[in-house]
């Protein structure tokens, strides 16, 4: 199997059956190029005090509930997550990637993570920034996720 992103499109894996698409985009699509970073959260003080462990711990299950719409795994362990923080304000910043730079929902993903981990009652705000290098590869997904794509 080639290691080029276009064997992972949805179009080109067998889908198992009953298997479940789920979609995480609402609203409008945005091109890529026009996004590259996205805020959520309202800046107060969280609702809940927590720890940054517990509070990067509960970023990290906002993200396992995302999907890329293109591929059915979601966007944490498909490898788009490059790097989750906490600062001492419970102020968190995300680095990720997308599969491919042409990605057509790349605002909507992007604008979606920023939205919905601002949203957690532990969290001040959430940055995300879009970043391309490292390039994402296939390398990057979790095993669950390859398993899932039957790609292991």
């Amino acid at each position: 199997m080639t290691d080029d992103i276009e064997s992972l499109k949805v179009h080109k894996i067998p889908v198992k059956p009953g298997a479940k698409r789920r979609l995480s985009v609402a609203g409008q699509l945005e091109p890529a190029a026009e996004i590259q970073e996205a805020f959520g959260g309202e800046g107060n003080e969280p609702v809940v005090a927590a720890d940054k462990a517990v509070i990067a711990s509960e970023v990290e299950e906002v993200l396992k509930s995302i999907y890329d719409p293109e591929i059915p795994v979601n966007i944490f362990d498909l490898g788009l997550i490059y790097g989750v923080s906490v600062n001492d304000d419970s102020e968190v910043e995300i680095k990720m990637t997308l599969t491919a730079p042409a990605c057509p929902v790349a605002g909507a993903i992007v604008s979606d993570v920023a939205r919905r981990t601002g949203a957690l009652a532990s969290v001040r705000r959430s940055h995300v920034r879009l970043v391309w290098d490292p390039p994402w590869t296939r390398e990057r997904m979790s095993d669950e996720a390859l398993l899932e794509l039957g790609l292991f």
